[in-house]
């Protein structure tokens, strides 16, 4: 990130297409330079990709991939913690669990001054528990993810505790090449972490100057606005953070920095760990520093952050440029601002909007997000290139698993695998619990064969993190093994995206692309044509207009489907999903050439983008032949 003076005006820094590419593109695995947290990661959301950080990347920022996301992030898509739940009459009952909790003691924490301190995601493994709780008070089953659910979670959390990588079958020899090679630059990483933990207490209690406001141009003290340092909100240390934060805040309740970080974090904490219910925390969070200091741009970015976190995107887009009027120079805002036009599928606005944070804030935040929005446009040549000189910018652990992640999903997204597969172990080396990396490797090890490895890959994901995306994977993948009991093992999974989409909703995301993805193929054909046609009310991006496309055709009305799967591939988008959706919407509508065109291209460009779609795909494109 570039260095900023106090007068409000950055130091000169080379943009994205200023710098010359790495000699290598990958950056320093040992070393001191390696360890130096990037600020500010500002994850993108991008398109449920799952989804998408976001989810969220989002995603908060991530993510989403609305751009997470994450969500960088959304993921982004994202967002990533699923529950193993009860499903028809027991959603209520998640919903209820899942939300209610957690936003009464940030209620009561607001009241008093102070922040929560209990069990509320301090510990690293608690964001995704309480969901997992909440699933289980409902009458569900903790053990009905084919067999395998919390008994993979608890050895997820063994390895977890003792350090080792969540490697399915016989582990992953690139995530273990890239960790011999790093081994002596993570030993000085862990050193230096421990080192800034100590300098992090000094801080607090000298009430130092927030390097945060600093860093955006403008010389405001604020005693704790770099308690969570930015750089680290991705990263183990999260969880310590926020302690760290709740504890200084009790002492000063007034510090409006602090409360914007904190409700910054709780954004990027619900992102990472798929936890909805941190989402009313991290608005009272924020709406207590906007209470403290109204119109302070570091509250209002966090606003837009959580606003797009919850797919809010025209709220976000309002909040981000009331946070620039503020702050030109904020990083968070000006991401925020390119994630909410992106996901309005206002793209030539995105673009524009890139291009400025890209001559104001240059960094690793910016480049993935100038990435996607080239990928949106097909420039797959554009976008790797940008990502490669995002990683070698990347120093702290979250960013080099995020960039590194999205690397390995723009390689899968055309058929690369093996080139996925070792972006995916570069993350992992990074960050060996990184969801989007964990679930990418899957796919990865499925679309190239390797089914067994990616379904108990799989299984020890959603067993920790039931998202719609990992659900639906799982449960596809099990139908397409096709063993004894493997229908109702895929039923249980399609059955979880149900109970999560009310978890979310309880906590004010809109969930309505997620649901129509998944219920489109696997749920009530009303349910996803409702949600498709919500969705599109509000927003008109490529990936809502393949959500209504495809849910339309799976009701019967594919003349009415048509033009919106021609909008979906209309940017150039190099996604085989739209391009199956459309060819068999074509098939369906008497355009035999045309579906044939596109069912070869969605095959040629990544074979196995589906483990039913795929087989789909091929099955109509060899009628379509032998029809000719």
């Amino acid at each position: 990130m570039s260095p900023r003076t106090n007068d409000g005006e950055p130091e000169p820094t080379r943009r994205a297409f200023d710098r010359p590419a790495p000699t290598t593109g990958e950056p320093a695995t040992d070393g001191p330079d390696a360890g130096t947290p990037v600020t500010d990661p500002g994850h993108p959301v991008r398109p449920a990709r799952t989804t998408g950080p976001d989810a969220g990347e989002a995603a908060a920022g991530a993510t989403d991939r609305t751009p997470s996301a994450p969500a960088p992030g959304a993921t982004g898509p994202g967002p990533d913690t699923e529950a193993v739940t009860a499903r028809g009459s027991d959603t209520g009952a998640t919903e209820t669990s899942g939300a209610v909790a957690p936003a009464a003691v940030a209620e009561s924490d607001a009241d008093s001054g102070t922040t929560a301190d209990t069990d509320t995601g301090t510990d690293s493994g608690t964001g995704s528990a309480a969901v997992a709780e909440s699933g289980a008070g409902a009458g569900g089953d903790a053990g009905r993810s084919g067999g395998a659910g919390s008994r993979a979670g608890d050895a997820a959390d063994d390895d977890h505790e003792h350090g080792e990588t969540h490697e399915a079958g016989r582990g992953d020899d690139r995530v273990a090449a890239v960790r011999r090679a790093g081994a002596a630059g993570r030993r000085w990483r862990a050193a230096q972490l421990s080192a800034c933990a100590a300098m992090l207490a000094v801080a607090l209690t000298a009430g130092a100057v927030a390097l945060g406001a600093v860093r955006d141009g403008r010389n405001v003290p604020v005693a704790t606005a770099a308690a969570v340092a930015p750089g680290l909100l991705a990263s183990g240390d999260l969880d310590a953070s926020i302690t760290a934060l709740q504890a200084h805040l009790r002492a000063q309740p007034k510090d409006f920095g602090g409360w914007a970080t904190l409700g910054l974090a709780y954004v990027e904490q619900a992102r990472t760990k798929g936890d909805p219910s941190r989402y009313p925390q991290a608005d009272q969070a924020l709406g207590r520093s906007l209470a403290l200091r109204p119109d302070n741009d570091q509250a209002l970015a966090g606003r837009a952050a959580l606003a797009a976190a919850r797919h809010d995107f025209a709220h976000a887009l309002e909040l981000a440029d009331r946070a620039l009027e503020q702050n030109p120079y904020s990083e968070r805002a000006l991401c925020s601002r390119i994630d909410a036009l992106v996901e309005l599928g206002r793209y030539a606005d995105a673009d524009a909007a890139v291009r400025t944070a890209d001559e104001r804030r240059p960094g690793v935040p910016v480049f993935t997000r100038y990435a996607y929005v080239h990928e949106l446009r097909g420039d797959v040549a554009t976008a790797r290139r940008v990502l490669d000189r995002a990683l070698a910018a990347s120093t702290s652990p979250g960013d080099i698993a995020y960039v590194a992640s999205q690397l390995g999903q723009l390689a899968w997204n055309q058929g690369d695998y093996a080139s996925a597969l070792t972006h995916y172990a570069r993350a992992l080396a990074a960050d060996e619990n990184y969801l989007p990396a964990l679930e990418g490797r899957a796919r990865a090890q499925a679309a190239s064969g390797r089914r067994a490895e990616a379904i108990k890959g799989l299984e020890l994901i959603v067993a920790r993190y039931p998202l719609p995306g990992p659900l639906v994977e799982l449960g596809e993948l099990y139908e397409a093994r096709g063993a004894e009991g493997d229908r109702a093992k895929a039923e249980d999974q399609y059955s979880l995206v149900d109970a999560w989409t009310a978890i979310a909703r309880a906590n004010g995301v809109n969930a309505d692309l997620d649901t129509a993805l998944a219920a489109a193929d696997h749920g009530g054909r009303a349910t996803a044509l409702r949600a498709a046609r919500d969705d599109w009310s509000r927003r008109h991006t490529v990936h809502t207009a393949d959500a209504l496309a495809w849910a339309l055709h799976v009701n019967g009305k594919d003349a009415e489907a048509l033009p919106y799967a021609r909008q979906a591939t209309a940017t150039g988008y190099r996604n085989a999903a739209f391009l199956y959706h459309r060819g068999m919407i074509e098939k369906a509508t008497g355009h035999a050439a045309d579906a044939r065109t596109h069912l070869a291209a969605a095959l040629k460009l990544n074979p196995g983008f589906s483990p039913l779609g795929a087989r789909e795909a091929r099955t109509a494109l060899e009628t379509l032949e032998a029809s000719k």
